[in-house]
């Protein structure tokens, strides 16, 4: 039977002969992720459980990022529990200084590859679809179920077909991508399905662009989102992993809930207003609007493309006397790169703060949440009332140009406008 990339990831990690989308299927797990937050009630239940050994010590990562550093005696002790439980197992643990945000550092670190399956305790997990893996982001309980069982139960989705055509436009990223997916088809609109990332303007990103792509694909509703391994996945991942894989894509005649097309000829910068991923305009339609603060980084939009991004338009420019600029970037070796570049010192001199590879503000933890009444342009994402801080702050989601030019102007504004004769 021809079948979608998800169904032949799901058919090879499962124990039946065939599946169609609504068959709910046990699925073993190639990696079990969790964090500071998702773990220690993970732990929990696995004492519930009356469990105390794990599958597979191997195939397990724990990761401190939501609240590292520790922004009080609370999330120090989970960061605690974290470690004490890692070492007691055996399984890997990224602590505060030796990796950075969980799912920046499992793709950079060779940890992810094509046709794997990934459990993780975040709801960002589908970020792995960006090598074509399938990432489900679970709940504790099932979490502490995959560390004892190295396995979860997955009702197999249908797949919207997604392709994108033509070539970005100046100032338009992976982030303008996803979010035009979310405009076309809601934030419900990919729910009980898997969104597929095909056509040459797919096949065009690189392995940041498609993170950026890949992890928002939950916030249109969708289990995960998936890129078909292809050269630039090969080219990514050598020398990062020795793991085998194979590259897959859909059958050709594989069946599809849904078709979308999207023309990147088309596609301006993108701005999705408060308070949903789905409230998605022209940059240019919410231009003049003042904000307080810029925060440019998350585990999908701290990269070296977004810090290069960012460097561009604040070359010759300063930070907005009425703004505070926030740059995070996702990782200890992103931090470095972008320290040997000379990035960090251009950031800090234009006025900004760099802080330490974090999840802090993004989830509204700490390091840079919002006060009642702020705005926010974030290369977050998630925008929901209260998301980043007060429920009566707003924020709004968009690429690193549009962020960083915000930072400038003090208000939203075009990319264009602030950074005349930098290369897109």
């Amino acid at each position: 039977m021809p079948h979608t990339l998800a169904e032949k990831i799901l058919l090879a990690h499962s124990d039946v002969a065939d599946l169609a989308p609504g068959d709910i299927v046990m699925v073993r797990c190639d990696l079990v992720m969790a964090n500071d937050v998702s773990g220690p009630v993970a732990f929990r239940m696995m004492e519930k459980m009356g469990a105390s050994t794990v599958f597979d010590p191997t195939k397990i990562v724990m990761v401190a990022d939501h609240f590292a550093p520790a922004k009080d005696a609370r999330s120090a002790d989970l960061q605690r529990q974290l470690k004490e439980w890692s070492d007691r197992h055996g399984v890997t643990y990224y602590g505060q200084g030796r990796g950075g945000i969980e799912h920046t550092v499992l793709v950079e670190d060779g940890w992810i590859v094509p046709g794997t399956v990934i459990a993780g305790g975040d709801s960002h997990t589908c970020t792995y679809g960006a090598l074509g893996a399938f990432g489900s982001g679970l709940g504790s309980t099932d979490i502490a179920a995959c560390l004892v069982f190295g396995s979860f139960w997955q009702t197999v989705p249908a797949t919207i077909e997604v392709t994108f055509t033509g070539a970005k436009r100046p100032f338009v990223t992976g982030k303008d991508l996803i979010l035009a997916v979310i405009d076309a088809i809601g934030v419900g609109g990919g729910t009980n399905t898997v969104l597929e990332f095909v056509g040459p303007g797919a096949a065009a990103l690189t392995i940041d662009e498609r993170l950026a792509v890949a992890n928002m694909a939950v916030e249109a509703g969708a289990e995960t989102g998936l890129f078909p391994a292809d050269e630039v996945t090969a080219a990514y991942l050598a020398g990062r992993t020795d793991r085998p894989w194979q590259p897959e894509r859909s059958d050709p005649d594989a069946s599809f809930a849904r078709r979308v097309r999207i023309d990147l000829d088309g596609v301006p910068p993108l701005i999705a207003l408060p308070h949903s991923p789905g409230n998605v305009v022209p940059v240019a339609e919410a231009a003049g609007r003042k904000i307080d603060q810029v925060y440019i980084g998350n585990c999908a939009n701290g990269t070296m493309t977004d810090l290069r991004q960012a460097a561009s338009i604040l070359a010759g420019n300063r930070v907005h006397p009425d703004v505070r600029a926030i740059i995070v970037p996702a990782s200890q070796k992103v931090y470095r790169e972008a320290l040997a570049e000379g990035l960090i010192d251009q950031f800090v001199a234009a006025g900004a703060i760099v802080s330490t590879p974090t999840c802090g503000a993004c989830f509204g933890g700490h390091m840079g949440v919002l006060a009642a009444g702020e705005r926010a342009v974030a290369t977050t994402n998630r925008n929901f009332k209260g998301r980043m801080g007060s429920a009566d702050a707003e924020v709004y989601l968009a690429n690193a140009y549009v962020a960083a030019a915000a930072a400038v102007a003090g208000e939203i504004i075009d990319p264009s406008a602030v950074a005349e004769g930098v290369p897109a």
